[in-house]
């Protein structure tokens, strides 16, 4: 393309070629910059309109503005009834878990009122306004601070029921012999061997030679000795002042200072010692005081105190003797 300039009197003139690449890009350029004009204007106007409140393009924007908020808020409470929708399901499992957490207090010594941070709430549904997002805040906080109180409570209970355990695992109320049948119980009685009265001090339990005896709890074993009443004699420390013994054994598997869970095979039964046949003697003591272990046996449940259980029966008659049991 040739363009030819020339001035008002035609003195002079110019001539100007452009070919087609330079033709496309004038031609952008000036599109381009007829838009941003363009832009421009309808910026400055729309805005001046708004500003100064012209009919119609007042009318346009509080229009363009209430569709926008519009949007917005439907968009806000559709949110928010999905959330408040979750958050009742989050507080009726809450409900549950204080539920069970006042069921489970009484296992961990916790005074159920402790557990209950707030009462019950039911009734008849009746639809209402949806929730604020300031209510929904308000809940939300509730429920987190209901959350943390609930945790601390698990802790103390989960701290306490292992405490429990820890305790119950260390009162020897597993059977010592697997099986075993009483043949003596504790208490006064005729000695087989010398036919005089005398306290039997624990329980035995006739078995075959080399049938299993089992810790009766876990502890620390500070005795595993021959002695002439107790024949193999294996004692067994549990803490707080709480010792079994185990008599008679043919075989001992444990020795002094070895540390045994509950249950563990720890020796076989025999008739070593003082004793008519083959049988385990049993033993507990509290305080160095003989206990009736039929007690721990049958119970498991807590370690009695010494006081209620440092008393033995009374003897049948003054020419009674008491002698090492069998």
């Amino acid at each position: 393309m040739h363009l030819i300039i020339t001035d008002a009197w035609m003195a002079q003139s110019r001539a100007i070629y452009l070919s087609g690449t330079k033709l496309v890009v004038a031609g952008f350029v000036a599109a381009l910059a007829l838009m941003l004009v363009a832009a421009g204007m309808y910026h400055w106007v729309f805005l001046k309109g708004a500003r100064e409140g012209w009919p119609v393009i007042g009318a346009l924007v509080k229009l363009v503005v209430k569709d926008e908020f519009e949007q917005r808020d439907r968009f806000m409470r559709e949110n928010l009834d999905a959330m408040a929708k979750r958050l009742g399901e989050m507080q009726a499992k809450m409900m549950q878990l204080e539920s069970l957490g006042e069921r489970v207090s009484g296992l961990a010594g916790v005074n159920p009122s402790e557990i209950r941070a707030q009462p019950g709430r039911g009734g008849a549904l009746v639809e209402g306004r949806s929730l604020s997002m300031e209510e929904l805040q308000a809940t939300l906080a509730d429920l987190d601070r209901l959350t943390d109180q609930r945790v601390d409570l698990m802790t103390v209970m989960e701290s306490r029921l292992f405490d429990q355990k820890i305790k119950k695992m260390m009162v020897p109320t597993q059977q010592p012999v697997a099986g075993g049948v009483l043949g003596s119980a504790f208490g006064w009685r005729i000695d087989p061997l010398n036919g005089r009265s005398a306290l039997h001090t624990g329980l035995d339990f006739p078995a075959e030679p080399g049938t299993t005896i089992l810790a009766a709890a876990g502890g620390v074993v500070v005795t595993q000795e021959y002695h002439p009443a107790y024949g193999n004699m294996v004692e067994i420390d549990h803490g707080n002042d709480l010792v079994s013994r185990y008599g008679h054994a043919s075989r001992v598997m444990v020795k002094k200072g070895d540390l045994v869970r509950r249950g563990q095979k720890i020796a076989e039964v025999g008739t070593t010692g003082r004793s008519t046949g083959p049988h385990l003697h049993f033993e507990v003591l509290v305080q160095g005081v003989f206990q009736d272990p039929q007690k721990f046996l049958m119970a498991g449940q807590k370690l009695p105190t010494p006081v209620a259980l440092a008393t033995v029966p009374p003897a049948p008659g003054p020419t009674v003797q008491t002698v090492r049991p069998k």
